[in-house]
């Protein structure tokens, strides 16, 4: 599957009627339950590449600040979240996360506490090919796409998030004494 034909699935599940993580999965879903099987397998396997490519280790750190902390599955529920916003929201936060800080939604987060995850996009093939098929989809071979979390660097050390992420920093962090 091309990625532009990827991407395509949630542009429509988002066009003219943004809604939450949930609803944009349902309209994928919906859409990729109608299409043969190996179409649905092939978008999966696209989405694995997608969580590949994203499996930032500085973009683990936003999320970690973001969301007041992130495990492994917060993480990847973080990234299912960046996806079901889109390809360019996704892309600018891979190549610059901090660039996170310029979304109203993660704004306003820093005041009302809010936390983005979204599992339900993650399950958008899987749940297309039971619709279609009746059965579960073959199991993906994909690594897991994100870094090694004992190789990180130290999420709780506000130095170094105030210096790989300044402006984030800035919205989540208690100014210093």
């Amino acid at each position: 599957m091309r990625t532009d034909d990827f991407w395509a699935v949630i542009d429509r599940a988002t066009a003219d009627r943004p809604g939450s993580p949930g609803e944009v999965a349902s309209r994928a879903i919906a859409e990729l339950a109608t299409r043969e099987p190996d179409e649905i397998v092939a978008w999966g396997r696209h989405l694995d590449k997608v969580m590949g490519a994203s499996g930032k280790e500085d973009l683990w750190a936003a999320a970690y600040l973001i969301n007041g902390g992130c495990s492994e599955d917060g993480f990847d529920h973080f990234r299912g979240w960046l996806v079901a916003n889109g390809r360019e929201v996704l892309a600018r936060a891979v190549r610059e996360p901090d660039s996170l800080a310029d979304l109203p939604s993660v704004r306003a987060a820093a005041t009302t506490g809010a936390v983005f995850e979204a599992e339900e996009v993650l399950g958008i093939a899987g749940e297309a090919y039971r619709q279609a098929t009746d059965q579960e989809m073959p199991p993906s071979d994909a690594p897991p796409g994100r870094p090694d979390a004992a190789m990180l660097w130290d999420f709780d050390d506000e130095e170094e998030m105030q210096k790989r992420l300044p402006r984030l920093s800035s919205l989540f962090l208690e100014p210093p004494d």
